[in-house]
């Protein structure tokens, strides 16, 4: 029989999010009039336009010291002279109905995408700094969730999860092995442009510091050269991207094994919605192929 905290998540949907922002307004004393849903994944995300704010819900209490971070780290970011979301004037985060929510606010954008190149820059630029020792960053744990998505995800079929579960267990064992050219440092976790808003004036603010941590900064760089293995970005763009950082990660001997774990944590992470449309279950289907044959073509569709 599956768990409570099991259960909340596999109905982790836009009805049930909707419910829980409900709850969260009413909790802070504002209007949810006019709620928008601007995504849903990890968390879902919603614009109240009314009034400018930004709900993020998680999906279940077992991840509230992230959200906890999150708030953190957005002052911390800020204080540093680094364009980062800020948290709205609320005491947050607040638990509803098993969910941690934080209120951000609104960062007015023409709709331009930021470029990989802007990610390149703004990753220098946080990777430069150095945390205070209070803000306590965890350990990056590099496989964070994956273990909880596979064990949740019925509506995937016991040998794909049981092959999940044996690729984690052979990622790990590559991953303890590796030396890494770069210093540690705090790294985003999540770094890809989708956390990037680009605003009026050109500037770019970081975004969804759920993942931040203490670890290998090769972790951040690898998501966008991962995206360019992909066919998600051009040569151009990913040499602007080498450029603009001074570093590429692909040259590492180390970068097939962070690949394979990104690859890895790509597929449970949409995993998580596989019922929620036969888009989303197709897509699902074709990256558990392509976990099992390192050299077939990733023809993967972003969600």
């Amino acid at each position: 029989m599956a768990s409570a905290a099991q259960t909340n998540v596999v109905a982790f949907t836009p009805e049930s999010s909707r419910t829980t922002l409900l709850g969260a307004c009413r909790a802070i004393g504002v209007e949810s009039q006019g709620a928008r849903l601007l995504r849903l994944g990890e968390n879902a995300i919603y614009h109240l336009p009314d009034i400018d704010l930004v709900v993020r819900i998680a999906r279940g209490v077992d991840v509230l010291g992230d959200a906890k971070k999150e708030v953190a780290v957005s002052r911390w970011l800020r204080s540093s002279g680094l364009r980062a979301a800020e948290i709205a004037d609320f005491e947050q985060p607040i638990v509803i109905g098993n969910h941690p929510v934080t209120f951000w606010k609104f960062i007015r954008s023409p709709g331009v995408l930021a470029s990989i190149a802007d990610l390149a820059a703004v990753l220098r630029q946080l990777h430069s700094l150095t945390p205070p020792v209070d803000l306590d960053l965890p350990a990056l744990d590099l496989f964070s969730r994956v273990d909880a998505r596979i064990d949740r995800a019925n509506d995937v079929p016991v040998l794909d999860r049981e092959f999940l579960r044996y690729r984690v267990k052979e990622l790990r064992a590559a991953y303890a092995e590796l030396t890494f050219p770069l210093e540690p440092c705090a790294v985003h976790g999540d770094a890809h442009t989708a956390n990037l808003i680009k605003e009026y004036d050109g500037s770019v603010t970081l975004i969804d510091f759920e993942r931040f941590a203490f670890g290998q900064p090769e972790v951040d760089l690898a998501v966008t050269a991962v995206e360019h293995r992909i066919g998600w970005c051009t040569d151009s763009e990913y040499d602007s991207f080498v450029s603009a950082y001074g570093f590429d990660v692909t040259d590492w001997s180390g970068f097939p094994t962070i690949q394979a774990i990104s690859e890895l944590k790509m597929t449970t992470w949409i995993m998580q919605n596989v019922s929620h449309s036969p888009e989303i279950a197709s897509e699902v289907r074709t990256r558990l192929d392509a976990l099992r044959d390192s050299s077939a073509p990733r023809h993967w569709k972003p969600f």
